[in-house]
């Protein structure tokens, strides 16, 4: 069975041509965007997406092989020395532009893939050493607030007006930035500050979780540019949010124009596998540590990622998640190619 653990080694080579990244100079430096939104979506054309699941007995072994999770540690320790790497590469003197914006990219890229991704993993874990991991992370694209709100918000609203990250049916990928940034945001403050009340504390206190994200978020900015002054914390900064456009776009696509249908108890029936958008795309999926089975994440949140499975049911995507992200950023096309998908699922839907 460790040997089904090894091809998790895969998302690593983003790490490698990062480093190289960071330690060269011109277009060279832009081998991660390659890789990433070249390479990636054009060998998926040639492999065909694998519906096959884990039989019980490997489910059962993959779920205690400790391999899967070292590997997720290993991307903590990763992604932080990739931090640093990139803020001792800006001090080089006489960095062209083509060089510093490959380099900002290729962090923006680990911040997204790793940063906020592997965090998201790590977070749905009871393990609070895991949960602490999952917040250094996050810290990294200051996105802190995520722990609280998808954990507490997204999964118990989403595919509902009420979740900020759930694209509605028509809208575009940069009408949905602002709507889900904003509204994220605002929202894991709410989560806190209620949680605080239950607890019998004031909401404006240390008690309030989004308070404590706050400071440690504002020390850390500050703390970069103490020491690398304030053109490297504005690359920092860009990269950061890089990170942050990649997981909304991630969201986005996800969950696009798909509702669950209100209950007579003034609720929503309950998140189902065709409320999310599948891909079993095999090179997505390992690069992205099975996250593209996120129909399976959403039915059953505690699932560790080398065990999500196909659900029979769910919507699939015509191909993975690079090139999807790449789609959602021309609306004309994204929309001819998703309303006719769901204008299926929704009949589908309507005869059973």
């Amino acid at each position: 069975m460790r040997w089904r653990s090894i091809k998790y080694l895969s998302p690593f080579i983003v790490f490698i041509l990062s480093f190289v990244a960071f330690s060269s100079r011109g277009w060279i430096c832009f081998l991660p965007l390659l890789f990433t939104f070249g390479c990636i979506p054009l060998l998926e054309l040639f492999f065909r997406p694998s519906d096959k699941n884990l039989s019980a007995a490997e489910e059962e072994i993959a779920r205690a092989d400790k391999a899967y999770d070292f590997l997720l540690y290993d991307t903590v320790v990763m992604h932080c020395v990739a931090l640093l790497t990139f803020l001792f590469s800006l001090k080089e003197p006489g960095l062209d532009w083509v060089t510093l914006t490959g380099r900002v990219i290729a962090m923006g890229l680990l911040c997204g893939v790793f940063g906020i991704n592997v965090a998201h993993e790590l977070g749905h874990r009871h393990d609070r050493i895991e949960q602490f991991m999952a917040k250094m992370l996050l810290l990294t694209s200051q996105y802190m607030h995520f722990f609280v709100e998808h954990n507490k918000g997204h999964h118990k609203n989403v595919a509902t007006p009420f979740d900020p990250a759930s694209a509605r049916y028509g809208e575009s990928l940069y009408a949905f930035y602002p709507r889900t940034i904003i509204g994220s945001y605002l929202s894991a403050w709410h989560i806190a500050g209620e949680a605080c009340k239950k607890k019998g504390k004031k909401v404006l206190s240390w008690h309030n979780e989004m308070i404590q994200y706050t400071l440690v978020q504002l020390l850390f900015v500050v703390a970069i540019g103490y020491f690398f002054g304030g053109k490297i914390l504005l690359c920092y900064a860009v990269a950061a949010l890089i990170g942050i456009l990649l997981l909304e776009s991630v969201n986005y696509i996800e969950h696009y124009g798909l509702q669950r249908k209100p209950t007579a108890a003034g609720s929503f029936e309950r998140p189902q596998p065709w409320h999310s958008w599948n891909s079993n795309h095999v090179i997505g999926r390992i690069m992205l540590f099975e996250l593209s089975r996120h129909s399976d994440h959403h039915y059953m949140a505690s699932r560790k990622f080398q065990v999500l499975r196909h659900m029979e049911g769910a919507p699939q995507m015509p191909t993975g998640y690079p090139g999807m992200l790449i789609l959602a950023h021309f609306p004309p096309l994204f929309f001819k190619v998703m309303h006719p998908a769901i204008s299926k699922l929704e009949a589908q839907r309507a005869v059973s």
